[in-house]
Order: C-alpha cells, then sequence, then structure tokens
C-alpha cells in the first residue's frame, strides 16, 4: 500500500489531511514534529511526505534538508500558512518538490499524491 506521511504542529490539520489521503487508499501516518517525523521514517519506508515549514523546534526546511540524506528519491512538498518567514529559494534548495500556501484545497492535494505515487512507479519500472 502506498504510504504518506504527514507533519504539521496543527492537530486539526493533520486529522483533515489523514481523512483525506486514507479516503482515497493511501496508509497514512502523521507526526507533529520534526523529530517525530524522524523517528517514523526510522522504521517505515515512506517517500510521499507533506511537511508544514513552522514546527516547533527543527523546521520544516531543516527536517527536509534531513530526509533528504536518507531518502534522495522521496517526494516531499512544503505546505504553509507563513510563506513570509519561508523563502521559496530555501524550499528549492533544501529539496522540496513543490510548495503550498494554506488553506490548500482537498483537490490538490489529493492530484498532488496520486501525481506523486505514478512517478515513484516510473521510477522502480525504469
Amino acid at each position: 500500500m502506498n504510504k504518506i506521511l504527514v507533519v504539521d504542529d496543527e492537530r486539526s490539520v493533520i486529522k483533515l489531511m489523514e481523512n483525506v489521503f486514507r479516503k482515497q487508499g493511501y496508509d497514512t501516518r502523521s507526526a507533529e514534529s520534526a523529530e517525530e517525523a524522524l523517528e517514523i521514517l526510522e522504521t517505515e519506508k515512506i517517500h510521499v511526505m507533506f511537511l508544514d515549514l513552522n514546527l516547533p523546534g527543527m523546521n520544516g526546511v531543516e527536517l527536509c534538508r534531513e530526509i533528504r540524506k536518507q531518502l534522495p528519491m522521496a517526494l516531499i512538498y512544503a505546505i504553509t500558512g507563513y510563506a513570509s518567514l519561508f523563502e521559496l529559494s530555501d524550499c528549492r534548495e533544501a529539496g522540496f518538490d513543490d510548495y503550498f500556501k494554506k488553506p490548500v484545497e482537498i483537490e490538490t492535494l489529493t492530484r498532488t499524491a496520486e501525481s506523486a505515487f505514478q512517478k515513484l512507479k516510473r521510477w522502480k519500472e525504469a
């Protein structure tokens, strides 16, 4: 089953995204901090992730850099309500595949996830 990791410090956002992705048939894991996300990734293979940029402790840009070291083929998407705090160039440099501002439309999230898994499938078949 295709797995998605959602990292956000707002429980309501996590719940919404978990419900959306599960309805689409994805196995969804969630974390409320970067540190918790890294713990999950130590034990589970997850290659599609949606990370909030404004996290307590390690922020989403730093988290993306850490994930890229271990999972260079992962597809990682930034989500933020604080676009001015994080420069798009920082996000690209950290290795994000795309960037979304909150509130993100549900359809955009599901399309992005579907596209990500199609891309991963193509890479595996190459």
